[in-house]
């Protein structure tokens, strides 16, 4: 294509001389950051729920196969990259393939939109741990101001009329809620300061990039596992427990012939190791150029999944004993998504003894692991910010920590309205609209952009430059066939389920409006569209025939060599 030829050791040394760029003080804290931002709330909530409306047991099998063949595969090669290319997600995937820069871009983007209401759950788990220090629980009984004639103290499934003393916590005590996002309602002035908190820990967590954020990850990454064994020792002793470990651990096998179970599946290997994301790509991009990137991704694959079922064992031992205490099946429980966390675990801890000191460990444990994600998707946008426009903003803001107070300064505000009277609506609508299919579609041109653009083969000889060994025949063929294939198959799948059995978004028994909904969508798009626009610019930037702009669009670093030439000799260098 008439691009310059470089060996593999001279272009590494050449962008090692290049990019000036810190690295984790001990490699340690690099994985410690990997298991912090791959294991969230995510794990505590989304994977029990999963599991729970999948039959129990029967989604541990699809889960761990999708873990093998598509978690493994995909986070090797997402580590590799940004650690060969060291750079953020943007320009190690221009680098990649400049056609798919877009998928970059787009990472960022939706690493931006969810970090604005990633944070409301860290707020809401904040309010919540300050809250448990009161003695008896505040949810405990229905005996305060803002309770209503309906409340019970226990859970009642056969009486629709009823609502829990946690319930009505949650939504007129700390929520004050109005009854849709047609009301605005005023602002939470509690939540909005809790927010505030949130931003500052965040900043002050992160501010002198990786040499903070290694030290922070000793207690962030390793102390919720503390907290989990004693949940589990302390609920395993609780009546009815053994129930609900029976439920979560023995397979109903009829439920591996629904397509959803398989997809759910492989969603929730995406959204919880991250794949898409940007984030571990971004952090990867810090390491020193030799580390063993195959080490790292069995300790935070594993680690990961080993985090989900341990937090299964937990909740469903919970599940048991609410079962127990409610006279009914375990399967008849009433468990949603985010009232796991915010209604059904305090309504649990209530019944135990030291009702206090379990809140407080279990909130604080939210708080470590929304903390760990919430970094990684921060540091996406100040990673591929000073990849992009180092000069031009060091020059404005003159340190790097003010770039990063800036991007905090912007995520903030946008934060308000979930701290409003309506802010759980938002929230619902920004959660629904921006979950399992954008994440697919950027998982689907990721791989594209890598491993069939930029090529196994070259993957591997980087590999090879960086640790001595190249991708063993299981990780090639994963990248080659295996991933794209069943990726593809899932978004055909997440497709026809999304026309055929469409669901307008709800929060509870309130639906949206089509003009929320409308509003919705275009959240949706706002991280997709940058792939078409990303592919668009480039071949803007190439100026040659038509064939020639394709060819030049999927040659590796051909766009970091163009970009960089005055418009006037772009047409001459193609064409020679």
């Amino acid at each position: 294509c008439g691009l310059p030829a470089r060996s593999a050791g001279s272009k590494s040394k050449s962008m090692d001389q290049e990019l000036s760029r810190p690295t984790w003080s001990r490699q340690l804290e690099f994985t410690l950051a990997g298991i912090g931002c791959a294991v969230g709330l995510g794990n505590v909530w989304r994977f029990p729920y999963l599991c729970y409306r999948s039959g129990g047991g029967a989604f541990l099998v699809p889960y761990l196969l999708m873990l093998v063949v598509l978690g493994l595969p995909l986070l090797y090669m997402e580590l590799t990259l940004g650690q060969y290319m060291r750079r953020g997600p943007v320009q190690a995937l221009a680098n990649a393939c400049p056609l798919l820069k877009g998928v970059g871009m787009a990472s960022v983007a939706i690493s931006f939109i969810m970090c604005t209401y990633y944070n409301v759950v860290i707020t809401w788990g904040l309010y919540y741990l300050f809250s448990s220090f009161q003695a008896p629980l505040p949810w405990q009984n229905c005996n305060n101001t803002w309770n209503t004639p309906n409340c019970t103290d226990h859970a009642n499934n056969s009486n629709i009329y009823t609502s829990t003393a946690s319930q009505e916590f949650f939504n007129y005590k700390m929520l004050e809620r109005t009854r849709g996002v047609e009301e605005t309602g005023g602002m939470r002035w509690e939540l909005f300061l809790i927010l505030l908190l949130a931003w500052i820990l965040i900043y002050l967590c992160i501010f002198k990039g990786v040499k903070s954020t290694g030290k922070v990850v000793y207690v962030t990454a390793l102390l919720p596992y503390v907290i989990l064994f004693a949940l589990l020792i302390n609920n395993v002793q609780l009546p009815g427990a053994l129930d609900g470990i029976n439920f979560f651990i023995v397979p109903d096998w009829d439920k591996l012939l629904s397509m959803e179970v398989w997809v759910n599946a492989a969603a929730q290997i995406f959204n919880s190791i991250g794949i898409g994301f940007g984030s571990l790509m971004a952090m990867s991009s810090y390491n020193s150029f030799s580390n063993n990137v195959l080490k790292d991704t069995l300790a935070i694959s594993i680690i990961n999944s080993f985090t989900s079922i341990l937090a299964g064992f937990v909740i469903f031992s919970a599940f048991g004993y609410m079962s127990y205490l409610q006279g009914i099946p375990v399967s008849e429980l009433a468990v949603d998504g985010p009232g796991l966390v915010f209604v059904v675990y305090p309504q649990a801890f209530a019944t135990m003894p030291v009702a206090q000191l379990w809140a407080v460990l279990f909130f604080f444990m939210l708080f470590c692991l929304g903390l760990d994600s919430q970094f990684a998707m921060v540091e996406v946008m100040v990673t591929s910010l000073m990849d992009e426009f180092d000069h031009c903003l060091l020059n404005f803001f003159k340190r790097k920590e003010i770039v990063v107070l800036a991007v905090c300064s912007i995520a903030f505000p946008l934060g308000i309205p979930y701290v409003m009277q309506m802010g759980v609506y938002v929230f619902q609508l920004m959660d629904h609209y921006t979950a399992i299919v954008s994440i697919v579609f950027l998982a689907f041109f990721e791989v594209i952009a890598t491993c069939w653009c930029y090529g196994v083969s070259r993957l591997s000889d980087n590999l090879e430059e960086m640790t001595g060994k190249r991708a063993n025949l299981f990780f090639r063929v994963c990248w080659l066939i295996v991933a794209p294939v069943l990726i593809t198959v899932s978004l055909q799948v997440i497709l026809v389920f999304s026309v055929i059995q469409f669901k307008p978004a709800r929060y509870e028994d309130y639906v949206f409006p089509p003009w929320a909904q409308g509003i919705g969508w275009v959240i949706a798009m706002a991280s997709i569209i940058w792939i078409p626009l990303g592919a668009i610019h480039t071949m803007c930037i190439i100026v040659s025939f038509l064939l020639q702009r394709l060819k030049l669009s999927i040659t590796p670093f051909a766009l970091s060599t163009i970009s960089k030439m005055p418009y006037y000799e772009r047409a001459i260098f193609v064409s020679t």
